[in-house]
């Protein structure tokens, strides 16, 4: 398996979610920067990460979303490689229209950095194979941009289509609005496109994917890309 990673300007999560990725492929990860087209053409994963990619000007990740790179990731996204995109990230993919719905300002109006609960609602994609319907794991987020919004009809395909991927909920698996760190509409934290081979999520698996960090429950992600993408 090769996996790569995309570098904005303002990046910050790139380096980790790269190490998280060789600790379980055991080879090194490509780094691209945004304005290189020239993708590798044996890539069987591209990872979108976390930061403020433009310093978050006008709205999240709707400058990234216009980068050289982002036209050759909507390109091979289409033919079916597999896309992992994580906070900024997802914002970037939503704004380029690869998922629906839109990531916008928290409820609280404030940033939020903490360990939130996510219930597993999909096992059927490459990245959530290694993972449980209902298993509840701790992942870390960090945003202040991370309440997920889409229209009624949106949602209903999602809900219709299996395409909700995590929710937040409590430490037991339950779905209430005091588990919601953000506001997102039926506390969805991440979605997939329709063929499943793209994945937006707010929360960082890749915080939470060595026991030197504290715990492992993200690093069963990049085990399930791996067994499943090799």
């Amino acid at each position: 398996m090769r996996a790569a990673v995309i570098v904005f300007p303002g990046s910050n999560c790139d380096r980790d979610i790269a190490v998280a990725l060789e600790q379980s492929i055991g080879k090194p990860t490509t780094m691209i920067w945004h304005q290189d087209t020239d993708i590798p053409s044996d890539l069987d994963l591209i990872v979108v990460p976390g930061g403020f990619s433009y310093g978050d000007y006008l709205r999240c990740g709707a400058m990234a979303a216009h980068s050289p790179v982002m036209r050759e990731v909507k390109r091979r996204a289409e033919k079916g490689m597999r896309v992992l995109a994580v906070c900024n990230g997802f914002q970037i993919v939503t704004e380029a229209g690869l998922l629906p719905g839109v990531l916008m300002r928290n409820r609280g109006l404030k940033y939020v950095c903490k360990d939130v609960h996510l219930r597993v609602e999909d096992s059927q994609s490459a990245f959530t194979a290694k993972y449980k319907v209902g298993d509840v794991l701790r992942i870390p987020i960090g945003h202040a941009e991370g309440n997920y919004f889409a229209d009624e009809a949106t949602l209903k395909q999602l809900e219709d289509e299996g395409r909700v991927a995590f929710r937040y909920c409590t430490t037991k698996g339950e779905i209430t609005d005091d588990a919601n760190p953000n506001g997102s509409q039926r506390n969805i934290a991440g979605v997939l496109n329709k063929a499943r081979t793209v994945l937006g999520m707010m929360p960082h698996p890749e915080r939470l994917a060595d026991k030197k960090l504290g715990g492992t429950d993200g690093r069963a992600m990049f085990e399930a890309l791996v067994e499943t993408l090799a």
